[in-house]
């Protein structure tokens, strides 16, 4: 169909006008305009950037700079050179702890203790949570709650001394055992009794802390999807399973994964405290091993090259973790 002289196309030739919308995609304007949202909302709110100035300097200094010091796993470093080495070795260090017994040997230690703190300590602040959330009375639960958050601000050094108070020969659990008139037992230098007792302390010091989350999830449970389990005639324990933890589910799997990603690094400072040489073959963990080995032993670049195999073991566990809940449940940390 052919257009008359004098009339022209629309479809053809557009007139753009002042109402008339950017195409999607097209030119820079979206990105000059984002641009000046972000000046804008820089100018208006530059108070509260300026609390980001600390945090990031102290993440520069103590988090990304200390990382230029991993390449000495790679170069032989000697005390009073330079700090990045003074020869390239390769895989040297690598291979050493490799084939090292002894570091395998605290692999595994490092590995059962993990594990055991993952599958214990993970799981307490949950029924906590669940029984505190169950109870009625203010007063009760103000105070239960108080007690278990205290030996959270207690310092490690106390916590080890608290430890060594109730399982030494004269302690506590010893006293009521000689009351039944059998033998003391030596917990603190015996082998099989550390995990143990690591353990327990981990779980005395961190449940209650771990419980505020899971409260503050609990919150956010709407009411109602109680009342209408209670009126299909769900008790307590259906309510619990079907409503209750999927309620706070996202919450769950969040920190298991961060306790994933920190499954190799168990706590250096409670074990150097608590442990001795009696204890090595079940305590001696990677940390402390590196501390022997690179500030004692003075040998920073084979430490070094152990401490960065354990920081990819981190990596690797937190990102596997990561994508096997978001694809499992969909709930992930990004």
């Amino acid at each position: 169909m052919s257009v008359p002289q004098g009339v022209v196309s629309e479809t053809a030739n557009p007139v753009r006008t002042a109402s008339t919308p950017a195409p999607v995609g097209g030119g820079a304007a979206p990105v000059r305009a984002s641009r000046n949202t972000w000046r804008r909302a820089l100018r208006r709110d530059w108070r509260l950037y300026t609390f980001l100035i600390l945090p990031i300097v102290f993440l520069v200094v103590f988090r990304y700079l200390p990382m230029a010091g991993n390449v000495i796993a790679f170069r032989r470093f000697r005390p009073g050179g330079s700090i990045f080495g003074d020869e390239w070795v390769g895989l040297r260090y690598v291979r050493m702890f490799i084939t090292d017994a002894k570091f395998w040997e605290v692999f595994q230690n490092t590995f059962v203790l993990g594990l055991l703190t993952l599958i214990v300590c993970f799981p307490m602040p949950i029924i906590l949570a669940l029984l505190l959330n169950e109870v009625r009375v203010r007063w009760f639960k103000r105070l239960v709650q108080t007690i278990s958050y205290l030996p959270h601000f207690m310092s490690i050094v106390i916590v080890a001394g608290i430890v060594f108070q109730i399982f030494s020969v004269q302690g506590t659990i010893n006293q009521l055992i000689g009351a039944t008139g059998l033998d003391p037992v030596n917990f603190m230098q015996s082998a099989d009794w550390f995990r143990t007792i690591y353990v327990s302390s981990e779980v005395w010091q961190t449940v209650g802390w771990g419980t505020i989350l899971y409260l503050a999830a609990l919150t956010t449970i709407d009411e109602s999807l109680y009342e209408a389990a209670r009126i299909d005639g769900a008790n307590r324990l259906q309510q619990t399973r079907h409503i209750t933890l999927v309620g706070i589910r996202p919450t769950m799997i969040t920190l298991l994964i961060l306790n994933i990603g920190t499954f190799m690094a168990v706590g250096f400072e409670k074990v150097l405290l608590l442990y001795n040489p009696l204890t090595y073959p079940t305590a001696d963990v990677i940390s402390t091993y590196l501390y022997r080995i690179g500030i004692e032993s003075s040998n920073f670049s084979y430490a070094t090259a152990i401490g960065l195999f354990e920081s990819i073991i981190g990596l690797v566990l937190i990102l596997s973790a990561n994508a096997i809940s978001k694809r499992a449940v969909g709930t992930s940390l990004w």
